[in-house]
């Protein structure tokens, strides 16, 4: 757990840094993400690592408080209610604060569990290792809405292996997340790394296939980018029909942006 404990740790302070230098305007300024605000990206991480914490301390509180969320959800609330209600009030800086404890407190209780041990989530149950890498993906996902709202580009790293991985092992979740029949052959991707190597996952194949950069996938399954808004390059109908729902997070199914919607900051 070492290493993805290291990567999460450093992934939220590289967001935090960004963030601590928004002013107060710029805390309530709209992002590409369902007009959410930085505080509104920031408030949703503090409160999934607040629960998160909880899931590895204590997973039978986490299940209870977590099906009042998901009952609730499934009711019709927004996603935004929760924690706008339970930070109600907390400005920008202080908000950052208590996100930046929240996330070492549970990096910490991370690394003390083996990478094996099961915890509970809004969805399915995850190793250890899979809970981490999901909170470093959804991380980079809020950080790149704040990112794009500033019209900043941010430079990749090697941390997106992880989101890229999680993306590929999610391909069947995201058709039975929507009850659709998966393709009955998993694509070969190939992506490019930020430090020029090449990562690969599954069989060469001329069939089924995904190229380009690990950023721009990273983009299209955490539902940043529509897959025509990057270079990606791919072949064969399962494979067209993923990147149009791809999903490497939790929770009812969710609809990315439209093409021409969210480019690629230059």
């Amino acid at each position: 757990m070492e290493g993805i404990c290291r990567d999460l740790l450093t992934e939220c302070e590289a967001l935090a840094v960004l963030a601590g230098s928004l002013t107060e305007g710029q805390w309530g300024m709209k992002t590409p993400f369902y007009d959410w605000t930085p505080w509104d990206e920031i408030a949703h991480l503090c409160l999934f690592d607040m629960t998160g914490l909880m899931a590895v301390e204590d997973p039978e509180a986490f299940r209870r408080d977590a099906a009042g969320i998901l009952e609730k959800m499934a009711a019709g609330r927004d996603l935004a209610d929760f924690h706008r209600e339970r930070f109600q009030g907390v400005g920008g800086p202080e908000i950052l604060a208590r996100w930046r404890d929240n996330n070492r407190r549970l990096v910490a209780a991370l690394a003390g569990r083996g990478p094996k041990d099961r915890l509970p989530w809004y969805g399915p149950p995850m190793s250890a290792l899979s809970f981490a890498t999901a909170r470093l993906m959804e991380t980079w996902a809020h950080g790149q809405d704040i990112y794009d709202a500033l019209g900043l580009r941010r430079a990749p790293t090697n941390r997106l292996r992880h989101i890229a991985h999680l993306g590929v092992t999610t391909f069947r979740w995201s058709f039975m997340n929507r009850g659709l029949p998966v393709p009955p052959r998993e694509p070969y991707v190939e992506l490019a790394a930020p430090d020029g190597d090449t990562w690969r996952w599954g069989e060469p194949s001329g069939e089924e296939w995904i190229r380009g950069q690990a950023e721009d996938f990273c983009l299209v399954v955490t539902q940043r980018r529509h897959a025509a808004d990057t270079s990606l390059a791919h072949g064969g109908e399962g494979t067209a029909a993923w990147l149009k729902i791809a999903q490497c997070f939790a929770g009812p199914p969710a609809d990315g942006p439209a093409p021409g919607e969210r480019k690629t900051s230059p």
